[in-house]
């Protein structure tokens, strides 16, 4: 996403696209339903612990480790294969998220920077900080055309600038781009999908859209499923106004599921069935 150009908001344009003031309005419903939701008035907690859960299978399914939900609940020992070791980085990458909203308004790229580190989990030179030239990325779900380094830190240093001012935008849209930008730079040597879904979850929290992240939006990017998710990602890299609204759109339709997921849990609870 270019952030320089005519107006001092970019990401408050963004949220004026054809479509997407009304995925704005259908999320905020959505949300809203959930949180009204008799339950939460005793169980939150239990809801977000679930929704945290529900949010990990759902990001490393799309990394291309799809376990059932039962199996990530069962399992301890996530060391023992390069799946495993995609849905351990998912369920540490969930729960360091809520350490690092105080943080991420002042320094995004700080909390990038921690979230590489925790995802990765080794000491190796390439951690913790953006890629260098010439350094290889593994990502191979992401098969979009490379960005070289110093793209990657002028626009990292951008997108920084555009959190740390602050905008009038719907959270919707401002998660939408973190998380698009970062698929598209692909920052880190490795796990740049899982740090991408968390920064998203990050802003949604962090705004006060979901503040006690129930609605997790990795679960419905993983229901939408992961062709849909490379095609709207597709349009937010094309720059144009049509694939723009699109991502932000299918970002819009992903919360609305991660809610309806957490609706469901509620639902559960209530009959006494979880």
């Amino acid at each position: 996403m270019s952030t320089t150009g005519a107006t001092a908001d970019p990401l408050a344009a963004l949220g004026t696209l054809p479509g997407v003031p009304e995925s704005v309005e259908s999320v905020r419903k959505a949300v809203d339903r959930v949180y009204g939701h008799r339950i939460m008035r005793r169980r939150s907690n239990e809801i977000t612990s679930e929704a945290a859960l529900r949010g990990a299978r759902g990001s490393a399914a799309l990394s291309g480790a799809d376990w059932a939900l039962e199996e990530v609940r069962r399992r301890t020992d996530f060391s023992g294969d390069d799946e495993a070791r995609v849905v351990g980085a998912a369920l540490r990458l969930t729960a360091e998220a809520g350490q690092l909203l105080s943080i991420w308004r002042q320094s995004p790229l700080r909390v990038l920077a921690r979230l590489h580190l925790v995802a990765a989990a080794t000491q190796g030179d390439e951690v913790g900080r953006p890629r260098q030239e010439g350094e290889s990325v593994d990502e191979p779900l992401v098969e979009l055309a490379l960005p070289n380094a110093a793209e990657v830190s002028g626009r990292l240093e951008g997108l920084a600038e555009l959190i740390i001012a602050g905008s009038s935008a719907p959270a919707l849209v401002t998660a939408a781009v973190v998380h698009g930008e970062l698929l598209a730079l692909r920052p880190f040597a490795s796990h740049n999908g899982l740090i991408a879904r968390t920064a998203e979850r990050i802003v949604l929290v962090g705004s006060g859209l979901d503040p006690k992240s129930i609605c997790p939006a990795e679960v419905g990017h993983a229901e939408l499923g992961r062709a849909a998710y490379l095609a709207a990602l597709d349009g937010y890299v094309s720059g144009t106004p049509e694939g723009m609204a699109a991502w932000i759109a299918h970002c819009g339709r992903a919360v609305e599921l991660g809610a309806r997921e957490s609706t469901a849990v509620c639902e559960a609870l209530q009959r006494g069935a979880a």
